[in-house]
């Protein structure tokens, strides 16, 4: 059994029943990394800068362009130089959505697993819906999921719970019978306040805050089997089969 099913049953999830899984996107689903930062290395290499490697620029992806420009330019609201440095990262990004970008290992097995489980599943993320529609569509995720709730979605983005909740209610599940799973401290933090059980994901972007351990998420995955394998077990004991 995977340290995950052991952290979920030592946090009383065999009390709730699971009806559907939601996720972020970028670093829990999908590697985008290598587009954000395509994007930002071409305003570097546009400006005689020279290019910033990829393994420096994925911790970031996760906070979009306010974590690249940061990275790459030093600059960050409320500098005015970063609502234009901003703009451009993201034609240039909206250009190149699909270059490189790819779900990450495991993560196909997952969802068919959720799937003949019989179990929804959906993505909420704070890629506003510009990015986040054509890019689930175009790696065949939107066709399949329950709900795409974007950063611009709903009123607020996370780690707000409205968007958490408007993905449960387009997927008819209750709150408190959901799992919310990311790779940020703040899907944890949005996912509590929603009412939801947390799965982080250790495959992810994860910042350079927290360490993952820290987040107060009721389980850690490092793998999307062991997060499915958790699943299935938890399924199984209610059951009892």
């Amino acid at each position: 059994m995977s340290l995950a099913v052991l952290q979920a049953r030592e946090q009383g999830w065999l009390g709730r029943p699971i009806r559907a899984v939601l996720f972020d996107l970028d670093g829990t689903l999908v590697d985008s990394a290598p587009d954000l930062a395509g994007a930002t290395n071409e305003m570097l290499l546009a400006r005689q800068l020279p290019a910033l490697p990829l393994d420096t620029l994925r911790p970031m992806a996760g906070a979009g362009a306010r974590g690249m420009m940061g990275l790459a330019f030093q600059v960050a609201p409320p500098d005015q130089r970063f609502d234009a440095l901003k703009s451009e990262f993201f034609d240039r990004y909206e250009a190149r959505l699909l270059h490189e970008t790819r779900a990450f290992d495991g993560v196909e097995a997952l969802l068919a697993g959720l799937e003949s489980l019989g179990l929804a599943w959906g993505i909420v993320t704070n890629k506003s819906e510009r990015f986040a529609l054509p890019l689930t569509a175009g790696l065949g995720l939107a066709q399949r999921a329950a709900a795409v709730i974007g950063g611009d979605t709903t009123a607020h983005a996370k780690p707000h719970p409205e968007p958490l909740l408007e993905a449960a209610r387009r997927a008819g599940v209750a709150p408190e019978h959901c799992i919310y799973v990311g790779d940020d401290h703040r899907d944890i933090v949005a996912g509590r306040a929603a009412g939801m059980q947390t799965v982080a994901v250790s495959w992810g972007y994860l910042g350079r805050g927290e360490p993952i351990e820290a987040w107060g998420a009721d389980a850690i995955a490092t793998r999307p089997e062991d997060l499915l394998a958790m699943v299935r077990t938890v399924l199984q004991t209610q059951t009892g089969s």
